[in-house]
């Protein structure tokens, strides 16, 4: 996917040797998370919102040197990489660097999801299914072997969660009824976590006409 045309040049950066007058004022007047800060024209790293309000105005960006948070991505980094930089430094604001470690631009976490969102995962229509298994028991050619086995279409799928060895699965299926997909998972031994929603409409319908027939009864 690209989104090197996302790359704005909106956002300020500050040399080392600058006060902290005008990187407050930044922090004051945006909701950007982090901003830039270059020694001699080249990267040195991030200085963060949450540190704000140990920022005096007349003191050197210098005095931060050891506070500065060190995280950035290149114009060749791949936007799920870039994607996952954001969320590992709960970033808004990503520096993108040249091969001279010069700060090229930024990334906006708002553009780049706009971007993830246009993707046909999103925008086909079918339905989510989210899966859970043992971490090493999984593999995504079975997965999709599963799927297309039932005559559906994988659109996407990725791991959301990781824990205790378990791992959970989010799937893009192209079809709207996911019984015979959901009940194939199954008997892989996968655990339905959500969207199985063919299955919990009929449970809800039996429960419903079982307690008509008692209400009848009565």
């Amino acid at each position: 996917m690209y989104i090197q045309d996302k790359i704005i040049n909106t956002v300020p950066v500050f040399e080392v040797s600058e006060t902290l007058r005008d990187v407050i004022k930044f922090f004051e007047e945006t909701t950007y998370s982090h901003v830039g800060v270059t020694e001699n024209g080249a990267y040195l790293g991030l200085l963060s919102e949450n540190d704000l309000a140990c920022f005096e105005p007349e003191k050197k960006i210098d005095e931060f040197r050891f506070e500065m948070e060190d995280f950035f991505v290149t114009k060749e980094t791949a936007w799920l990489d870039v994607l996952e930089m954001f969320s590992r430094n709960e970033a808004n604001v990503l520096p993108v660097l040249d091969e001279d470690r010069l700060i090229f631009g930024y990334y906006d976490l708002e553009d780049v999801v706009d971007v993830f969102i246009d993707t046909p995962f999103f925008k086909e229509p079918g339905a989510i299914l989210v899966v859970s298994t043992g971490i090493k028991d999984y593999s995504f050619s079975e997965i999709a072997q599963i799927v297309e086995g039932n005559n559906a279409r994988l659109l996407g799928a990725f791991i959301t969660k990781s824990e205790n060895d378990i791992v959970e699965i989010t799937l893009k299926v192209g079809t709207q009824s996911l019984n015979e997909v959901a009940q194939t998972f199954r008997r892989y031994n996968y655990t339905i976590v959500f969207g199985n929603s063919d299955d919990q409409f009929l449970e809800d319908l039996k429960q419903r006409s079982n307690y008509l027939e008692k209400y009848l009864n009565v």
